[in-house]
């Protein structure tokens, strides 16, 4: 099989997210309509581009005498180990991490089709637990859980747990594509090469962990490429420039960390040493790379 081909990433080098102060008051004014908060997004219109940032996006566009900037950052993949750890008892079910995500990776807006999710679990005190993740938390919750029989059950303890791709070590995904579309870079992440996706669907229904889905054919969608599988990238467009995933950058309470462990300086030593995150269903033996500390560990 040839090596994989790289990635095609287009978002703008110079895209930022909306300062966190900006986009709270968003999120509640946003409950009228999910297009109401998308007037707050993080990515740059057609029109507002310049010739300068069009020729970065599209290099066929600049002229000879313009350096062509690679939107992906060149990096030593020998010297980087990204971490992502998941706080549950952080965690306030706000949706601002889903909104962001759907933002910065023109994520369909229909709750169906999404990197990130957040789901609630509830312990009722017959030992019984149930999960309810409505609109995939991107809206908050209701005071009650919408799970099939949860109503009117005595709860014992309740906590959101933030889900996403777990970036696996021994990815089941990478292993049933028969054309190589899923792959895993030089650092360990695993992304899909949308030129060669063909839809099958097998990543889909190998993945333990419900973190991939195809996408449809609308008017925004990642890579503007409808028919072919998604997932969370952890924003490698972000995180080989030195910034964080938009969900880290924009979670109000730090349940979600992200870091180079490879890094000593790096906050995400302290936070792994301090917490001692784990793996979810580490029986499923994929290794997952997000490792989750709080109330979520009891499910582990």
């Amino acid at each position: 099989m040839s090596a994989p081909i790289p990635p095609v990433e287009t978002a703008p080098a110079d895209a930022s997210l909306v300062p966190l102060e900006d986009l709270a008051p968003a999120i509640a004014a946003a409950s009228v309509s999910r297009r109401a908060f998308l007037g707050f997004g993080l990515a740059i219109g057609g029109a507002a581009l310049g010739g300068g940032a069009m020729a970065t996006l599209y290099p066929v566009l600049a002229g000879e005498e313009e350096e062509i900037k690679p939107i992906v950052a060149q990096l030593d993949h020998k010297t980087q180990r990204w971490t992502f750890v998941v706080d549950t008892a952080r965690c306030i079910g706000c949706g601002l991490c889903v909104a962001a995500c759907k933002e910065e990776n023109h994520v369909p807006e229909k709750a169906e089709y999404t990197r990130t999710w957040v789901e609630r679990h509830v312990v009722t005190t017959d030992g019984e637990v149930y999960k309810d993740s409505p609109d995939a938390g991107i809206n908050g919750f209701p005071a009650n859980s919408t799970a099939p029989g949860a109503a009117g059950k005595a709860v014992k303890e309740a906590y959101f747990m933030p889900r996403l791709c777990m970036q696996c070590t021994n990815s089941p995904c990478t292993g049933v594509c028969p054309v190589g579309a899923t792959y895993r870079t030089g650092e360990g992440i695993v992304l899909v090469d949308a030129r060669r996706c063909i839809g099958c669907g097998y990543c889909v229904v190998a993945c333990p962990y419900g973190a991939r889905y195809l996408v449809p054919a609308e008017e925004r969608v990642p890579n503007d490429t409808p028919g072919v599988a998604d997932k969370c990238t952890w924003c490698y467009h972000r995180i080989t420039k030195g910034l964080k995933p938009a969900c880290v950058e924009v979670c109000p309470v730090g349940s979600r960390q992200f870091g180079d462990a490879n890094d000593p300086a790096d906050v995400i030593n302290k936070v792994v040493a301090d917490t001692q995150p784990q793996p979810l269903w580490p029986e499923f033996g994929t290794q997952p790379r997000v490792l989750y500390s709080g109330p979520s560990t009891q499910e582990a």
